[in-house]
């Protein structure tokens, strides 16, 4: 009889209650995907590499699992691992949320507070999200902020799995769980760099159907409102990018054109290196929402901040109420 190859029986979890000792090594797990290896995770941690392997192979002792490959085809999740790395995700957020939830019980703000920002707002003179920050700090000294930037679609995600906090992100279409304020806004504009055949020619005379004709269109490939301008005027994308500075570098290239916020590109403009096409007629306006959860109730340090956000965004006639 011919004999049957049966699988090795997989190890089981030695996992029990979660301890103290669990969670620091799923959040040293975190770190590593995060920084993409355990050589990058070392700085990031302060701990040497030897004690990084040590900790995410104790996890995968716990666990029962494979979590990762490591080798000279560099480091690499598993089918198990990208699992574990999402719902460990979760798990440290509802840590911190339940951390934030006891800091409201004793009434005062403490623990961590994550914010996700849409990038290239910085330099936005409408944005006074600093002014934010500046308040918060001051009413909460006590609140370790973190500040990430992030897609639009990752920072809802992130808002609504508890993540993140508070986001605050180009207006697009709203989804039903999350809370949106409008803040402010932003003139996008389309750009040509130095060598592009528009960069040295008037062009009064080009408009949306005149673009839509060209194939050298760089646009964003995530739902944003430059990708809902793009549909809207069936314009056809020469190339795809997935933020803003990856849009700059290809109109940069001399070979593209593409909208930018125009305080962006104002550095560019200055250096003689991007020039806006029919300014007057190819453009479009861009509103900043922040973002709230629905429900479960964002804990108060949340609260406190969006508060911080509308009042630095209120405009000067009218101050912002005490609704948060």
């Amino acid at each position: 009889m011919p004999q049957v190859k049966t699988r090795p029986p997989r190890a089981r979890a030695l996992l029990g209650q979660l301890s103290d000792m669990d969670l620091r090594l799923l959040q040293v797990f975190k770190a590593v995907v995060d920084c993409g290896g355990m050589a990058a995770a070392e700085l990031e941690l302060n701990i040497g590499i030897s004690a990084v392997s040590r900790h995410v192979k104790d996890l995968e002792t716990r666990l029962g699992l494979t979590l990762c490959r490591r080798g000279r085809a560099g480091f690499a999740l598993t089918a198990e691992g990208q699992r574990v790395y999402d719902e460990t995700l979760r798990l440290l957020a509802a840590v911190d949320g339940f951390r934030a939830s006891v800091h409201d019980i004793h009434a005062r703000m403490g623990g961590k507070l994550a914010i996700a920002l849409f990038d290239k707002t910085a330099s936005n003179p409408a944005a006074r999200i600093h002014q934010a920050i500046a308040a918060f700090r001051d009413q909460a000294p006590d609140v370790a902020l973190e500040l990430h930037v992030g897609t639009i679609q990752a920072i809802e995600r992130g808002v609504l799995d508890g993540s993140f906090a508070v986001g605050v992100i180009p207006a697009h279409r709203a989804s039903g769980s999350l809370r949106y304020e409008r803040l402010f806004g932003e003139t996008m504009r389309l750009y040509a760099g130095a060598g592009h055949p528009l960069f040295d020619q008037e062009h009064l005379a080009l408009d949306w159907k005149a673009l839509r004709a060209r194939a050298d269109f760089a646009g964003l490939g995530y739902h944003s409102p430059n990708l809902e301008l793009a549909h809207a005027r069936h314009l056809q994308r020469g190339a795809t990018a997935f933020d803003q500075e990856a849009i700059a570098t290809l109109i940069l290239s001399g070979r593209f054109v593409g909208f930018l916020p125009d305080h962006y590109a104002d550095a560019f403009v200055r250096r003689g290196q991007l020039r806006a096409v029919a300014p007057a007629s190819l453009h479009y306006a861009c509103d900043f929402v922040s973002v709230l959860r629905r429900s479960p109730q964002p804990p108060r340090a949340a609260l406190a901040f969006h508060q911080a956000l509308r009042a630095a965004h209120a405009p000067a006639d009218r101050p912002p109420s005490g609704r948060s």
